[in-house]
């Protein structure tokens, strides 16, 4: 009823009914607890008005009264609704379409009526928006100076941001924000405020006339719109076809009837030709995005037009929908689901019928297109038929119209999640595939298609499997799948065996002994891509075990939620020489293929994960493999053997291993010296290098490495470093972990080798080959390992390798007219450079003696630092940014002298969204230079706190970067201390906001919950250094009102109980940190919390000594401030 009322104002504008009409809505419907119909009701209102215009006046009292009402019952006044939106923390995309579309109509209402200085100001300084709140908010920019006059161009005049805004919408790719930015320029000129000049370009202007006219005629031009098209009017092709530019309207009618030519034209060999086809395409979308989402649909169905125009027209149709992005991904989505329903069903319906046709690559493509519209319209509960009409499709007599519905079920699960689609239409989708899988289907396509389509629907299958019936049903066709004729059904099929394993592990216990025929069968007979997969199968009940072992420890019972069925240990006499077999399945050139992957790389990858879930079982089980092989004649008997051996060494005891790896040792460097097989040399490396690492070691009562045989482990592994480069980069590997082993030794037997291992390791950086097998890398990485395990005998050696990393990244810098392949290599030269010299940095600056040393390079390396960054590449840029965090903790506040030069770069490392980790370890190098400047930091904050609180409401930020933010507004806070007043206004509502919406994080999933506890660790180490920055100064007071929402942040961690130890011991530490700073003002607050007494009771016994630590402290703290 109410959806309709809109549509009828027009007719009933001169009815005399319509009074008592506005009377039965204010009556009615704005006061509606029904949300929906009381969104609607506002949205007549907005229609009444334009309609009545002035002739609405006598209800204005009344329908003003109630929208008043309505929105103070959220507690959100326009202006106070304007402050929290703009406060509002976007680390969820919910969160972020609420915030803007709030702001969006906050913007509206500004344009239509302004009066407030403070409206103005929050107009400003507004930080999140998208496309629309960006052209609402420019247009309001031009609204204030068209209105106001001089009265807003002075506040205007003192605004750096209204400037830079209305210059961003300017170079705005989108072209309604680049009109309403012109307009908005020529307002402000208008009123008195300096801007550019005016190019003759920016004449053209359909919102001249200002304010007061612009609603109406945007108003009359939509409706007019609608009475001529299907579409939305705000589809931007025709809101710009109605301002009077007909080009182009007549360029979208003219792409539309040439769509085929233009898509072949972009598959064309000529890239002229190529790329002026792209840009009409691009164009045709901006322009008339109904249109063209039309045209390729009807493209992709049309059996008379070219394959390769049909495919080229589903994958910009698919790319039209999804993105990797996750922010464009988000727009995408937003932007179908605004589209005007008859476009969508026209698309959908052409996507259907080209599920029938003939052309494989129409099909497939048209399935991939279905399952994006399905991930997006299905949890919006639209399309509700899809999933029947799909279903209906699969009696269909062709086979390729079952394979291509059967493909689309497939890839429709790959895309919702299983909380989308009810349970019937679950049992009915299973019911077709495995119909489709069984044996009796005649077509190998359908029974392939049906087998994919399984392993995407197992997630749905939950309350199958735990039937017995539907899972034996189930089981069997998948394990009578693995025998088929057809190898890419057999691989299929043992795909969902591997899937099967980890989503349900505890219901296989019956099935393993068919399963363990039918994989060995497969490993030992098959083809490779299905003996891999059945490998696969059991690393996947490997890893599977692996966890539930490690997180409860083993102890089970007959009634545990996750016990373990130790189906490894079963197996383990028959799955151990199986996979033994298997590596003696090597390839020729699989040392040289970094990406290789073959049968003997899965056995014995697959071996290591054995010997990790049954431990010390596994050894006489491999030991006579080894024994029989590692001396024969042939290489592959000696590399497996060898490969075998160094497979086990994680996973069995240390007094198991040991006995066997002293008698082994001998013959295995002699074996990395002479054998005359490269593989065998390079396998040995590769062994060395894992018993290195897991058998020698400070924490071990036993080492494999004594006094006596360390030289000549030493000599052995330097001489293997001039071997061929896939050996040598096996060589430096095995000394990372021998050098690794002296971390924490007093002393170290390398010592007196030193200069012998630098130099080594620089000569291997030198060498011709060493871009090959990964070989520089790992050389670099070795020396940082070498380097920061030293001992203190050997930092004079350290002080001189200093200057010869850094004469070497100067001459990086000095080369000139690079090749793109030699610029992508000089790049990763100087990250390793950039790399080495922070490890250099760290392990001088880290003692009083060395650090004096350094501190006559430090200019000198700033320089280079800086000249790095202008080669503005991100890998080298990470490198050079924590090496710079390695400068100021050795020169502490003498840091200052290079801030000005480096504060360009730092706030650029801040700004970059797009490279994420730049920006995040931006963000720990603010962090760095607040400890080493502390105060003299003060001049470079306003910009950084800026830039941070920029960052924190952007939706274009990764996720990841946002929780050490909030840890860096601590950082600052304890640097400045009562400075930080000033960013207090900012600051503490966003960590407000940010623990308001961590607090009620519904953890779906361990990656969920990681990041709701690093999010809330960053608030509280957050509060923590503003509490702490605060402590003894008169202005504490000033944090006085915030005590009771961070308590309250803090009784909602505690009652969630999903807190980690992490979270633990920081909020425990913030507790005593509201005592030690507030005293009494906090104290009264506290006794009054139950949770936060119980909380500070539950740490006090806990196990982790650092959160017991803390908690008494912190008790320490909380009586100390009761007895003041």
């Amino acid at each position: 009823m109410y959806s309709n009322i809109s549509s009828s104002i027009v007719i009933f504008k001169a009815n005399i009914a319509l009074p008592a009409l506005i009377l039965h809505f204010r009556k009615m419907s704005l006061a509606s607890s029904e949300y929906e119909v009381c969104a609607i009701t506002v949205g007549v209102v907005g229609d009444l008005c334009r309609t009545l215009e002035e002739k609405i006046l006598p209800y204005c009292d009344g329908i003003m009264t109630q929208l008043l009402k309505n929105l103070s019952s959220t507690q959100l006044h326009r202006s106070s609704a304007a402050e929290l939106s703009s406060h509002a923390v976007a680390t969820d995309d919910e969160m972020l379409d609420h915030a803007n579309q709030l702001r969006n109509e906050i913007l509206e209402a500004f344009s239509d009526t302004l009066y407030n200085e403070k409206d103005i100001q929050w107009l400003l300084y507004s930080f999140i928006r998208d496309d629309a709140v960006m052209k609402t908010a420019v247009g309001v920019l031009g609204d204030l100076a068209d209105t106001l006059g001089s009265h807003a161009s002075t506040l205007m005049n003192q605004s750096v941001a209204s400037i830079e805004f209305l210059e961003e919408c300017l170079s705005s790719d989108d072209p309604s924000i680049k009109e309403s930015a012109k307009w908005a320029k020529m307002g402000i000129s208008r009123a008195g405020l300096p801007t550019r000049p005016c190019d003759a370009a920016s004449q053209f202007d359909f919102r001249s006339g200002g304010a007061d006219s612009f609603r109406r005629r945007k108003y009359v031009i939509s409706k007019t719109l609608l009475s001529l098209s299907p579409y939305r009017p705000s589809q931007g092709f025709f809101c710009v076809a109605a301002s009077g530019s007909d080009e182009h309207a007549h360029l979208s009618v003219r792409v539309s009837m040439e769509v085929t030519q233009i898509l072949l034209n972009a598959q064309a060999v000529d890239a002229a030709v190529r790329k002026h086809a792209e840009e009409s395409l691009k164009q045709f979308e901006e322009q008339n995005l109904p249109v063209f989402l039309l045209s390729l649909s009807n493209e992709l169905a049309n059996h008379e037009k070219p394959v390769d125009s049909r495919k080229l027209a589903g994958l910009i149709l698919k790319n039209a929908l999804d993105s990797k992005e996750q922010l464009r991904k988000t727009e995408l989505v937003q932007r179908w689901l605004s589209l005007d329903v008859s476009v969508k069903s026209q698309v959908k319906s052409c996507l259907l019928q080209t599920l029938s046709s003939p052309v494989p690559d129409a099909r497939s493509t048209a399935s991939q297109v279905i399952a994006k519209i399905a991930g997006i319209e299905l949890p919006q509960k639209q399309w509700p038929e899809l999933i029947t009409s799909l279903l209906s499709n699969i009696h269909q007599l062709q086979p390729h119209v079952k394979q291509a519905t059967l493909e689309t079920l497939g890839y429709i699960c790959e895309e919702v999640s299983p909380q989308v689609v009810d349970q019937d239409q679950v049992n009915k989708i299973l019911t077709a595939v495995v119909q489709g899988m069984n044996a009796s289907e005649g077509s190998a396509d359908v029974r392939l298609a049906a087998t994919r389509a399984l392993y995407n629907a197992l997630g749905f299958s939950q309350t199958n499997f735990s039937n017995d019936m539907e899972r034996d049903y189930i089981m069997r066709v998948v394990c009578e799948a693995t025998l088929s004729p057809d190898v890419k059904i057999r691989q299929a099929a043992f795909e969902c065996l591997v899937a099967i394993s980890s989503t349900y592990y505890d219901k296989l216990a019956s099935y393993m002994q068919d399963i363990f025929n039918i994989t060995s069968k497969a490993v030992r007979e098959d083809e490779e891509p299905v003996g891999l997969q059945a490998i696969e199968f059991w690393s996947s009940i490997c890893d599977e075990e692996i966890d539930i072992l490690d997180e409860y420890g083993g102890d089970f019972t007959a009634d545990s939620d996750v016990p373990c069925y130790y189906f490894i240990k079963q197996a383990l006499p028959a799955l151990v020489p199986m996979l033994l077999e298997t590596l003696l399945k090597q390839e020729e050139d699989q040392d040289q293929d970094e990406g290789a992957w073959n049968l003997a790389m899965a056995g014995g990858t697959c071996l290591g994960l054995v010997a990790r879930t049954v431990g010390d079982d596994i050894v006489p089980l491999v030991m006579p493999f080894i024994q029989e092989n590692i001396t024969k004649p042939e290489w592959r008997q000696r590399e497996a053997a060898t490969y075998a051996f160094g497979s086990i060494l994680e996973g069995p005891s240390p007094d198991k291993l040991i006995p066997v790896v002293n008698v082994a040792l001998n013959f295995m460097l002699t074996a990395l010296m002479k054998d005359p097989n490269n593989h065998v040399k390079d396998t040995t490396a590769w062994t060395l290098g894992r018993i290195f690492e897991f058998l020698h070691g400070s924490t071990l009562e036993t080492s494999v490495i004594t006094n006596e045989n360390c030289q000549q482990i030493l000599t052995v592994l330097l001489q293997s470093m001039k071997d061929v480069p896939n050996v040598a980069e096996k060589a430096c590997g095995a000394l990372y972990f021998l050098a690794q082993g002296y971390e924490d030794s007093p002393g170290s037997p390398l010592s007196p080798y030193f200069q012998d291992i630098i130099q080594s390791l620089l000569n291997v950086t030198h060498r011709d080959d060493a871009g090959e097998s990964r070989l520089r890398t790992a050389a670099y990485e070795t020396l940082n390992e070498v380097v920061r395990t030293s001992t203190d005998e050997t930092a004079p050696v350290v002080t001189q390798l200093l200057p010869v990393i850094m004469l070497e990244l100067h001459q990086t810098l000095e080369t000139q007219k690079l090749s793109s392949d030699d610029r992508e290599k000089q790049n990763e030269l100087q990250g390793l450079l950039c790399g080495c010299l922070q490890v250099i940095i760290q392990k001088l600056g880290a003692s009083e003696t060395t650090k004096y040393a350094f501190m006559q390079y430090a200019d000198q390396i700033m320089e280079l630092f800086l000249r790095v960054f202008a080669c503005r590449n991100a890998t080298v840029h990470e490198e050079a940014m924590l090496a710079i965090g390695a400068v100021a903790y050795a020169v502490g506040g003498n840091f200052l002298k290079y801030m000005q030069g480096f504060y360009p770069y730092l706030e650029m490392g801040l700004q970059n969204f797009q490279e994420y980790q730049v920006c995040a370890i931006t963000v720990g190098v603010v962090g760095d230079l607040c400890r080493a400047l502390e105060e003299k930091i003060l001049p470079y904050c306003d910009g950084i706190m800026t830039q941070l609180l920029k960052n924190l409401s952007s939706s274009q930020l990764h996720r990841s970067v946002k929780p050490p933010i909030f840890s860096c507004l601590g950082d600052i806070a304890l640097a400045i201390g009562e400075n930080f007043e000033k960013y207090l206004i900012y600051s503490m509502p966003m960590l407000q906001s940010a623990a308001e919406l961590s607090s009620h994080a519904v953890a779906t999933d361990n990656e969920m919950l990681d990041y709701a506890n690093q999010l809330r660790n960053g608030i509280l180490e957050a509060y923590s250094g503003i509490l702490q920055g605060f402590k003894n100064c008169p202005k504490a007071q000033l944090l006085v009102p915030y005590v009771p929402h961070i308590l309250q942040f803090l009784d909602k961690l505690y009652n969630e109980k999903d807190m980690d130890d992490a979270v633990m011991k920081t909020a425990v530490g913030v507790l005593g940190d509201l005592a030690d700073t507030l005293g009494t003002h906090a104290s009264t607050l506290m006794n009054q919390s139950v949770a936060s007494i119980e909380f500070l009771e539950e740490c006090l016994s806990s196990d982790d000594p650092s959160i017991k630590e803390s908690a008494e402290w912190a008790k320490m703290a909380i009586s100390r401030a009761v007895s003041v």
